[in-house]
Parts: C-alpha cells; sequence; structure tokens
C-alpha cells in the first residue's frame, strides 16, 4: 500500500515540475512575441519616414 501512495505522490510531483517548466515557457513567449512586435514597429516606422 505504501508503494501505491509513493508512486502517486512521485507522479503528482513530476506534473508539477513539467507545469512550472510549461509556465517559464508560455512566460518566455509572450516576451518574445512583445520584442517582435515592437522590431516590427520600428521598421514600418523607418519605412514610413523613409518613403
Amino acid at each position: 500500500m505504501t508503494w501505491i501512495f509513493l508512486a502517486a505522490g512521485l507522479g503528482v510531483a513530476g506534473l508539477a515540475v513539467l507545469g512550472a517548466a510549461g509556465a517559464r515557457v508560455v512566460a518566455a513567449a509572450r516576451g518574445l512575441n512583445r520584442e517582435i512586435a515592437e522590431v516590427h514597429q520600428r521598421i514600418r516606422t523607418k519605412e514610413t519616414f523613409r518613403g
């Protein structure tokens, strides 16, 4: 019976680690999206001034 609880606990701990890693990936993707949008806006502004 102890092995079942141990296995369930390890499974939950593994899912928590995967969830934390997934949250970091989502946060990094959002930051990258903001940077890309900013650079795109800079390029568009330069093209507008160029003519």
